[in-house]
């Protein structure tokens, strides 16, 4: 277990540098990954020689971070027991108005900027985010409105939303000759990109 506290960073990191990246798109809780593979890849550089790009993190500032719904107190993850703390990018159109419905609220019944629980405040990120706006014109668009109301709004604006990635889901997993030939060229373009950057590595490091 130690070890593995210890190794499993660097091995993310490598998963990281091997390719050359620009930019790794984050949430909030993984930035120190991202602080820890540029400071390798930083001390390769000055020790060896240029080899490694500097990644950035991508962080959308709106869902960063995306908490549990039925326990606002720590985030949402696909390997939570309970099923009704997530919405799956896959889950039914009944699966998700039933788990908005389940969703943790608190003692209040309308939305107020001034009353705004973790809970609720969770819940209007997930609709800032759907909407593509803000989370102060989330308050803005739903000020005043019951909870009930509000999770209705929500449940049918996620619904409309992951409909369509759906379909565009189901129309892909469809074409089998097609997703292999986008599996092969990526495996194909991975291995040469790695192979290029180890290559380099290994000549900068005396091992060939």
């Amino acid at each position: 277990a130690n070890a593995g506290l210890f190794d499993y960073p660097v091995l993310m990191a490598a998963d990281i540098l091997l390719y050359q990246t620009d930019e790794v798109p984050v949430g909030e809780d993984q930035k120190q990954h991202i602080e820890l593979t540029r400071d390798i890849a930083e001390k390769f550089n000055r020790d060896f020689g240029q080899v490694f790009k500097i990644p950035a993190p991508v962080i959308q500032k709106e869902t960063a971070r995306i908490m549990s719904l039925s326990n606002p107190s720590k985030k949402m993850s696909k390997s939570d027991q309970d099923s009704n703390s997530r919405i799956n990018l896959l889950d039914s159109e009944e699966e998700i108005r039933e788990k908005i419905k389940k969703a943790v609220t608190d003692s209040n019944t309308s939305i107020s900027k001034d009353n705004g629980s973790e809970a609720i405040s969770n819940l209007l990120t997930i609709y800032a985010s759907f909407k593509d706006i803000t989370l102060e014109e989330a308050y803005d668009d739903l000020s005043g409105k019951s909870y009930g109301e509000f999770k209705n709004v929500l449940a049918d604006l996620m619904v409309s939303k992951l409909l369509q990635i759906q379909k565009k889901y189901n129309e892909i997993r469809q074409d089998e000759s097609g997703l292999r030939k986008v599996l092969d060229e990526g495996r194909d373009f991975a291995i040469s990109k790695s192979s290029q950057t180890l290559l380099q590595v290994k000549e900068k490091v005396g091992l060939i």
